[in-house]
């Protein structure tokens, strides 16, 4: 019984760790938006510096789970719990190297003008925000109702970085000299439309961990 006790304190553990990653990517890709939004530097120098906080959650993950599976042998479900966490840090971990590829954006963009004011970019970044609070709330509650959702919310984010495309293009063919900075911004709605895959596939790891079977969501 003490040795299942412990290892359950060491799974909340992992939980805990997974939660805090989600709200630190929440908050990075918000606060990398707002700096292009308004090209504050400043706000995303901050973005860019922090993101070691969000590697060393990764790390303490995989140390936790390493040991677990050594000293533990977990089995079946419990198994899946753990090479779950480390899949699910894996993606958020990626998730927050495009947000903070979005802050480096704005710092490449110092000193200039924003060509239009970002609409889409927005729009789409509040949907990515959600959809990553969704995976995080699917994982600790095993709903793979709310996984499935990651489907349809990506199908949104897909359609959305297509108008992104669609209308900088046009900006580039009727004002070549902006080329430079509608391709840097067509860059921003790509690492924004990876990281809602990045959300899907911890969608599908919830699937996995409660029916051991991995589904497609990205298809």
């Amino acid at each position: 019984m003490v040795q299942r006790k412990e290892f359950d304190q060491e799974l909340e553990a992992l939980k805990t760790l997974l939660t805090q990653m989600g709200e630190h990517v929440e908050k990075a890709l918000k606060n990398a938006v707002k700096s292009l939004q308004t090209l504050d530097t400043i706000k995303a120098s901050e973005v860019i510096q922090k993101d070691a906080e969000l590697n060393a959650m990764e790390e303490k993950i995989m140390d936790i789970g390493s040991s677990l599976i050594v000293t533990q042998q977990p089995v079946a479900k419990d198994l899946r719990r753990i090479i779950v966490a480390f899949k699910i840090s894996s993606d958020l971990e990626r998730m927050g190297d495009l947000a903070l590829d979005v802050a480096k954006v704005t710092m490449r963009l110092e000193g200039q003008q924003l060509i239009k004011p970002l609409v889409d970019i927005p729009r789409m970044s509040e949907i990515v925000i959600q959809m990553t609070t969704d995976s995080i709330t699917a994982y600790l509650e095993e709903n793979t109702d709310l996984a499935y959702k990651m489907a349809k919310n990506d199908d949104q984010v897909d359609l959305i970085y297509s108008q992104i495309i669609g209308d900088l293009y046009k900006l580039m063919i009727e004002k070549p000299e902006n080329v430079s900075q509608a391709m840097l911004l067509t860059l921003v709605g790509r690492y924004i439309e990876r990281i809602a895959d990045h959300a899907t596939n911890i969608g599908e790891s919830v699937v996995y961990l409660v029916t051991g079977k991995r589904p497609d969501l990205n298809a």
